[in-house]
Protein backbone atom coordinates (compact mmCIF):
# COMPACT_ATOMS: atom_id res chain seq x y z
CA UNK A 1 0.00 0.00 0.00
CA UNK A 2 2.96 2.09 1.09
CA UNK A 3 4.87 1.65 -2.30
CA UNK A 4 1.46 2.70 -4.44
CA UNK A 5 1.11 5.53 -2.16
CA UNK A 6 4.08 6.61 -3.32
CA UNK A 7 3.84 5.51 -6.91
CA UNK A 8 0.58 7.59 -7.38
CA UNK A 9 2.22 10.56 -5.17
CA UNK A 10 5.47 10.56 -7.73
CA UNK A 11 3.06 10.12 -10.56
CA UNK A 12 1.45 13.51 -10.07
CA UNK A 13 4.36 14.79 -9.38
CA UNK A 14 6.22 14.30 -12.47
CA UNK A 15 2.88 15.28 -14.33
CA UNK A 16 3.30 18.66 -12.78
CA UNK A 17 6.35 19.82 -14.01
CA UNK A 18 5.32 18.61 -17.79
CA UNK A 19 2.17 20.56 -17.34
CA UNK A 20 4.33 23.55 -16.59
CA UNK A 21 6.68 23.08 -19.32
CA UNK A 22 4.02 22.96 -21.92
CA UNK A 23 2.29 25.75 -20.14
CA UNK A 24 5.94 27.40 -20.39
CA UNK A 25 6.23 26.42 -24.53
CA UNK A 26 3.04 27.89 -25.11
CA UNK A 27 3.51 31.49 -23.69
CA UNK A 28 6.74 31.56 -25.73
CA UNK A 29 5.17 30.59 -29.04
CA UNK A 30 2.96 33.10 -27.89
CA UNK A 31 5.50 35.52 -27.48
CA UNK A 32 7.28 34.98 -30.16
CA UNK A 33 4.97 35.00 -32.48
CA UNK A 34 2.99 38.23 -30.98
CA UNK A 35 6.75 39.78 -31.23
CA UNK A 36 7.49 38.42 -35.02
CA UNK A 37 3.78 39.69 -36.12
CA UNK A 38 4.17 43.15 -35.16
CA UNK A 39 7.56 43.37 -36.16
CA UNK A 40 6.53 42.51 -39.57
CA UNK A 41 3.89 45.13 -39.32
CA UNK A 42 6.15 47.89 -38.53
CA UNK A 43 8.35 47.03 -41.45
CA UNK A 44 5.39 47.14 -44.07
CA UNK A 45 4.39 50.47 -42.47
CA UNK A 46 7.64 51.92 -42.93
CA UNK A 47 7.96 51.05 -46.59
CA UNK A 48 5.02 51.94 -47.30
CA UNK A 49 5.79 55.56 -46.12
CA UNK A 50 8.86 55.44 -47.80
CA UNK A 51 6.66 54.11 -51.56
CA UNK A 52 4.84 56.77 -51.40
CA UNK A 53 5.20 59.30 -53.60
CA UNK A 54 5.09 62.50 -50.98
CA UNK A 55 8.47 64.02 -49.76
CA UNK A 56 8.04 64.73 -46.14
CA UNK A 57 10.90 67.00 -46.32
CA UNK A 58 9.09 69.59 -48.60
CA UNK A 59 5.64 68.99 -46.68
CA UNK A 60 8.12 70.68 -43.16
CA UNK A 61 9.88 73.21 -45.20
CA UNK A 62 7.67 74.04 -48.30
CA UNK A 63 9.03 74.31 -51.80
CA UNK A 64 10.16 77.51 -51.03
CA UNK A 65 12.95 77.04 -49.32
CA UNK A 66 16.63 77.06 -50.08
CA UNK A 67 19.10 73.95 -50.97
CA UNK A 68 20.71 74.37 -47.56
CA UNK A 69 17.55 74.19 -45.59
CA UNK A 70 16.15 70.93 -47.94
CA UNK A 71 19.11 69.54 -47.06
CA UNK A 72 19.22 70.06 -43.07
CA UNK A 73 15.51 69.21 -42.97
CA UNK A 74 16.31 65.75 -44.56
CA UNK A 75 19.07 65.42 -42.02
CA UNK A 76 17.01 66.18 -39.06
CA UNK A 77 14.44 63.70 -40.26
CA UNK A 78 17.33 60.96 -40.77
CA UNK A 79 16.34 60.73 -44.64
CA UNK A 80 20.04 60.81 -45.47
CA UNK A 81 20.56 57.34 -43.62
CA UNK A 82 20.66 54.72 -45.44
CA UNK A 83 17.46 52.67 -45.76
CA UNK A 84 18.12 49.48 -43.16
CA UNK A 85 19.71 52.70 -40.09
CA UNK A 86 16.32 54.20 -40.62
CA UNK A 87 14.69 51.48 -39.99
CA UNK A 88 16.55 50.49 -36.90
CA UNK A 89 15.87 54.52 -35.74
CA UNK A 90 12.09 53.63 -36.37
CA UNK A 91 11.75 50.30 -34.84
CA UNK A 92 13.61 51.90 -31.67
CA UNK A 93 11.12 55.02 -31.34
CA UNK A 94 8.58 52.83 -32.06
CA UNK A 95 9.41 50.85 -28.96
CA UNK A 96 9.57 53.58 -26.60
CA UNK A 97 6.32 54.48 -27.67
CA UNK A 98 7.72 57.22 -30.08
CA UNK A 99 5.54 57.46 -33.51
CA UNK A 100 6.85 61.22 -34.22
CA UNK A 101 5.41 64.55 -33.76
CA UNK A 102 2.34 65.58 -36.41
CA UNK A 103 2.57 68.06 -38.84
CA UNK A 104 -0.91 68.85 -38.52
CA UNK A 105 -1.56 69.10 -34.72
CA UNK A 106 2.11 69.83 -33.53
CA UNK A 107 1.15 67.25 -30.79
CA UNK A 108 3.07 63.73 -30.27
CA UNK A 109 1.30 60.98 -32.62
CA UNK A 110 0.76 59.00 -29.92
CA UNK A 111 -0.86 61.42 -27.83
CA UNK A 112 -3.08 62.05 -30.69
CA UNK A 113 -4.04 58.87 -31.18
CA UNK A 114 -5.24 58.12 -27.46
CA UNK A 115 -7.25 61.38 -28.48
CA UNK A 116 -9.03 60.19 -31.24
CA UNK A 117 -9.18 56.05 -31.17
CA UNK A 118 -11.73 56.04 -28.59
CA UNK A 119 -14.37 57.76 -30.98
CA UNK A 120 -13.67 54.42 -33.12
CA UNK A 121 -13.55 52.11 -30.58
CA UNK A 122 -17.29 53.82 -29.26
CA UNK A 123 -18.42 53.22 -33.20
CA UNK A 124 -17.32 49.56 -33.59
CA UNK A 125 -18.40 48.34 -30.85
CA UNK A 126 -21.81 49.72 -30.71
CA UNK A 127 -22.30 48.98 -34.68
CA UNK A 128 -20.43 45.16 -33.76
CA UNK A 129 -23.51 44.57 -31.25
CA UNK A 130 -26.09 46.11 -33.60
CA UNK A 131 -24.82 43.57 -36.46
CA UNK A 132 -25.09 40.61 -34.14
CA UNK A 133 -28.20 40.49 -32.48
CA UNK A 134 -29.76 41.17 -35.48
CA UNK A 135 -27.76 38.87 -37.86
CA UNK A 136 -27.71 36.11 -35.94
CA UNK A 137 -31.04 35.40 -35.61
CA UNK A 138 -31.73 36.44 -39.02
CA UNK A 139 -28.69 34.05 -40.51
CA UNK A 140 -30.43 30.99 -38.27
CA UNK A 141 -34.06 31.99 -39.37
CA UNK A 142 -33.05 32.27 -43.10
CA UNK A 143 -31.47 28.58 -42.66
CA UNK A 144 -34.22 27.13 -41.08
CA UNK A 145 -36.30 28.19 -43.62
CA UNK A 146 -34.34 27.40 -46.49
CA UNK A 147 -35.99 28.59 -49.84
CA UNK A 148 -39.27 29.65 -48.53
CA UNK A 149 -40.18 33.92 -48.86
CA UNK A 150 -38.45 34.35 -45.80
CA UNK A 151 -35.19 32.93 -46.25
CA UNK A 152 -35.46 35.20 -49.83
CA UNK A 153 -36.53 38.22 -47.83
CA UNK A 154 -33.62 37.89 -45.46
CA UNK A 155 -30.84 37.29 -48.31
CA UNK A 156 -32.56 40.62 -50.42
CA UNK A 157 -32.23 42.45 -46.99
CA UNK A 158 -28.23 40.80 -46.31
CA UNK A 159 -27.16 41.16 -50.21
CA UNK A 160 -27.65 45.15 -50.42
CA UNK A 161 -26.14 45.90 -46.82
CA UNK A 162 -22.85 43.62 -47.58
CA UNK A 163 -23.22 45.41 -51.71
CA UNK A 164 -24.16 49.08 -51.51
CA UNK A 165 -20.97 51.17 -50.42
CA UNK A 166 -21.13 52.26 -46.64
CA UNK A 167 -20.07 56.07 -47.84
CA UNK A 168 -23.16 56.07 -50.18
CA UNK A 169 -25.64 55.08 -47.58
CA UNK A 170 -24.46 57.26 -44.87
CA UNK A 171 -25.13 60.07 -47.47
CA UNK A 172 -28.34 59.24 -47.75
CA UNK A 173 -28.67 58.53 -44.54
CA UNK A 174 -27.73 62.15 -43.04
CA UNK A 175 -30.42 63.10 -46.28
CA UNK A 176 -33.51 61.45 -45.00
CA UNK A 177 -33.39 60.97 -41.54
CA UNK A 178 -31.38 64.68 -40.65
CA UNK A 179 -31.97 67.14 -43.53
CA UNK A 180 -35.34 66.26 -44.59
CA UNK A 181 -37.01 64.29 -41.44
CA UNK A 182 -34.93 65.99 -38.77
CA UNK A 183 -35.16 62.78 -36.71
CA UNK A 184 -31.45 62.42 -35.66
CA UNK A 185 -29.09 64.76 -34.99
CA UNK A 186 -26.10 65.23 -37.83
CA UNK A 187 -22.59 64.45 -38.06
CA UNK A 188 -19.88 64.62 -35.37
CA UNK A 189 -20.32 62.81 -31.52
CA UNK A 190 -22.32 65.93 -29.47
CA UNK A 191 -23.37 69.36 -30.11
CA UNK A 192 -21.19 72.34 -29.28
CA UNK A 193 -23.43 73.56 -26.69
CA UNK A 194 -22.41 70.08 -24.79
CA UNK A 195 -18.86 69.15 -25.82
CA UNK A 196 -16.86 71.65 -23.29
CA UNK A 197 -19.29 70.94 -20.60
CA UNK A 198 -19.11 67.25 -20.42
CA UNK A 199 -15.40 66.34 -18.94
CA UNK A 200 -13.59 63.75 -20.88
CA UNK A 201 -12.67 60.60 -18.87
CA UNK A 202 -12.40 57.70 -20.68
CA UNK A 203 -13.13 58.86 -24.15
CA UNK A 204 -16.20 57.24 -24.70
CA UNK A 205 -18.52 59.82 -24.96
CA UNK A 206 -21.36 57.55 -23.47
CA UNK A 207 -19.57 56.78 -20.62
CA UNK A 208 -18.45 60.04 -20.06
CA UNK A 209 -21.78 61.49 -20.03
CA UNK A 210 -23.24 59.39 -17.36
CA UNK A 211 -20.57 59.49 -15.54
CA UNK A 212 -20.89 63.26 -15.67
CA UNK A 213 -24.85 63.13 -14.75
CA UNK A 214 -25.29 64.48 -17.87
CA UNK A 215 -28.37 63.08 -19.37
CA UNK A 216 -29.11 65.88 -21.80
CA UNK A 217 -25.82 65.49 -23.22
CA UNK A 218 -26.40 61.39 -23.30
CA UNK A 219 -29.61 61.98 -25.16
CA UNK A 220 -27.69 64.03 -27.47
CA UNK A 221 -24.88 61.45 -28.12
CA UNK A 222 -27.52 58.40 -28.25
CA UNK A 223 -28.74 60.69 -30.93
CA UNK A 224 -25.49 61.38 -33.09
CA UNK A 225 -24.23 58.07 -32.71
CA UNK A 226 -27.34 56.66 -34.35
CA UNK A 227 -26.56 56.98 -37.73
CA UNK A 228 -23.82 56.02 -38.09
CA UNK A 229 -23.86 52.96 -35.45
CA UNK A 230 -26.97 52.17 -37.41
CA UNK A 231 -25.12 51.96 -41.03
CA UNK A 232 -22.20 49.69 -40.00
CA UNK A 233 -24.15 48.04 -38.14
CA UNK A 234 -26.33 47.16 -41.13
CA UNK A 235 -23.07 46.33 -43.30
CA UNK A 236 -22.20 44.08 -39.62
CA UNK A 237 -25.60 42.30 -40.11
CA UNK A 238 -25.90 41.67 -43.42
CA UNK A 239 -22.40 39.86 -43.35
CA UNK A 240 -22.91 37.82 -40.25
CA UNK A 241 -26.45 36.64 -41.45
CA UNK A 242 -25.28 35.89 -44.56
CA UNK A 243 -22.03 33.78 -42.85
CA UNK A 244 -24.86 32.51 -40.41
CA UNK A 245 -27.13 31.16 -42.67
CA UNK A 246 -24.26 29.23 -44.57
CA UNK A 247 -22.81 27.84 -42.10
CA UNK A 248 -26.31 27.01 -40.36
CA UNK A 249 -27.43 25.35 -43.47
CA UNK A 250 -24.57 22.59 -42.90
CA UNK A 251 -25.43 21.47 -39.78
CA UNK A 252 -29.02 21.55 -40.52
CA UNK A 253 -28.39 19.00 -43.12
CA UNK A 254 -26.13 16.58 -40.96
CA UNK A 255 -27.07 12.94 -39.43
CA UNK A 256 -27.20 13.67 -35.69
CA UNK A 257 -29.71 16.72 -36.38
CA UNK A 258 -31.86 14.27 -38.04
CA UNK A 259 -31.39 12.22 -35.29
CA UNK A 260 -32.15 14.34 -32.61
CA UNK A 261 -35.78 15.41 -34.79
CA UNK A 262 -36.43 11.74 -35.09
CA UNK A 263 -36.24 11.17 -31.00
CA UNK A 264 -38.61 13.99 -30.49
CA UNK A 265 -36.39 16.49 -29.56
CA UNK A 266 -38.17 20.16 -30.03
CA UNK A 267 -37.06 22.44 -32.88
CA UNK A 268 -36.04 25.63 -30.67
CA UNK A 269 -33.70 22.89 -29.02
CA UNK A 270 -32.32 21.06 -31.84
CA UNK A 271 -31.52 24.67 -33.46
CA UNK A 272 -30.09 26.84 -31.05
CA UNK A 273 -28.54 23.68 -28.95
CA UNK A 274 -27.01 21.61 -31.18
CA UNK A 275 -27.04 22.87 -34.70
CA UNK A 276 -26.01 26.28 -33.51
CA UNK A 277 -23.94 25.05 -30.51
CA UNK A 278 -22.07 23.16 -33.56
CA UNK A 279 -21.27 26.77 -35.47
CA UNK A 280 -20.69 28.94 -32.56
CA UNK A 281 -17.23 28.56 -32.97
CA UNK A 282 -16.78 29.46 -36.85
CA UNK A 283 -19.53 32.49 -36.21
CA UNK A 284 -17.12 33.87 -33.21
CA UNK A 285 -14.73 34.34 -35.89
CA UNK A 286 -16.90 35.61 -38.84
CA UNK A 287 -17.81 38.83 -35.34
CA UNK A 288 -14.04 39.17 -34.88
CA UNK A 289 -13.83 39.58 -38.58
CA UNK A 290 -16.32 41.84 -38.74
CA UNK A 291 -15.42 44.06 -35.59
CA UNK A 292 -11.83 44.10 -36.85
CA UNK A 293 -13.34 45.17 -40.48
CA UNK A 294 -15.02 48.02 -38.42
CA UNK A 295 -12.20 49.35 -37.00
CA UNK A 296 -9.80 49.34 -40.09
CA UNK A 297 -12.74 49.95 -42.40
CA UNK A 298 -14.27 53.05 -40.55
CA UNK A 299 -12.44 55.36 -42.74
CA UNK A 300 -15.16 56.67 -44.97
CA UNK A 301 -18.33 56.48 -42.47
CA UNK A 302 -16.19 58.81 -39.62
CA UNK A 303 -15.44 61.08 -43.06
CA UNK A 304 -19.29 61.46 -43.84
CA UNK A 305 -20.24 61.78 -40.39
CA UNK A 306 -17.28 64.21 -39.53
CA UNK A 307 -16.97 61.64 -36.44
CA UNK A 308 -13.77 62.44 -34.68
CA UNK A 309 -11.94 59.15 -34.25
CA UNK A 310 -8.92 57.56 -36.06
CA UNK A 311 -10.32 57.08 -39.23
CA UNK A 312 -10.82 61.12 -39.98
CA UNK A 313 -7.66 61.46 -38.36
CA UNK A 314 -6.03 58.97 -41.03
CA UNK A 315 -8.03 60.37 -43.63
CA UNK A 316 -7.21 64.52 -42.82
CA UNK A 317 -3.56 63.22 -42.32
CA UNK A 318 -3.17 61.88 -46.07
CA UNK A 319 -4.82 65.14 -47.50
CA UNK A 320 -2.19 67.52 -44.88
CA UNK A 321 0.74 64.39 -46.36
CA UNK A 322 1.35 64.02 -42.29
CA UNK A 323 3.15 60.66 -42.78
CA UNK A 324 4.17 60.13 -39.16
CA UNK A 325 -0.10 60.16 -38.12
CA UNK A 326 -0.30 57.83 -40.95
CA UNK A 327 1.84 55.62 -39.96
CA UNK A 328 0.67 55.80 -36.32
CA UNK A 329 -2.54 55.41 -36.42
CA UNK A 330 -1.94 52.06 -39.02
CA UNK A 331 0.27 50.95 -36.47
CA UNK A 332 -2.78 51.59 -33.75
CA UNK A 333 -4.86 49.56 -35.91
CA UNK A 334 -3.02 46.94 -36.60
CA UNK A 335 -1.72 46.39 -32.92
CA UNK A 336 -6.14 46.09 -31.99
CA UNK A 337 -6.11 43.63 -35.53
CA UNK A 338 -3.55 41.43 -33.28
CA UNK A 339 -5.15 41.66 -29.66
CA UNK A 340 -8.38 41.08 -31.44
CA UNK A 341 -7.14 37.48 -32.85
CA UNK A 342 -5.78 36.70 -29.91
CA UNK A 343 -8.42 37.24 -27.60
CA UNK A 344 -10.78 34.87 -30.34
CA UNK A 345 -8.12 32.52 -30.22
CA UNK A 346 -8.49 32.42 -25.89
CA UNK A 347 -12.58 32.31 -26.76
CA UNK A 348 -12.30 29.48 -29.19
CA UNK A 349 -10.99 27.35 -26.15
CA UNK A 350 -13.71 28.02 -23.96
CA UNK A 351 -16.48 27.24 -26.58
CA UNK A 352 -14.91 24.51 -27.63
CA UNK A 353 -12.54 22.53 -25.25
CA UNK A 354 -11.18 20.23 -28.34
CA UNK A 355 -9.05 23.81 -29.09
CA UNK A 356 -7.00 23.23 -25.90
Amino acid sequence: MTSLSATGDNGGAGQEPGAIHRGGRAMARFGLSLMLTLLGLTLVTFLIARVIPIDPVLVMVGDRATPEAYQAAREALGIDKPLLVQYADYLSKVVRGDFGVSNMTGQSVLDDTLRVFPATMELAIVATLIGTLLGLPLGVTAAVRQGRPTDHLIRIISLVGYSVPVFWIGLVGLLVFYAKLDLVAGPGRLDMVYQYTVPVRTGFVLIDTIMAGEWSAFGNAISHLILPAGILGYFSMAYIARMTRSLMIEQLSQEYILAARAKGVPARRVIWRHAFGNVAVPVLTVVSLTFMYLLEGAVLTETVFAWPGLGLYITQALFSADLNAVLGGTLVIGICFVIVNRATDFFYRILDPRTK
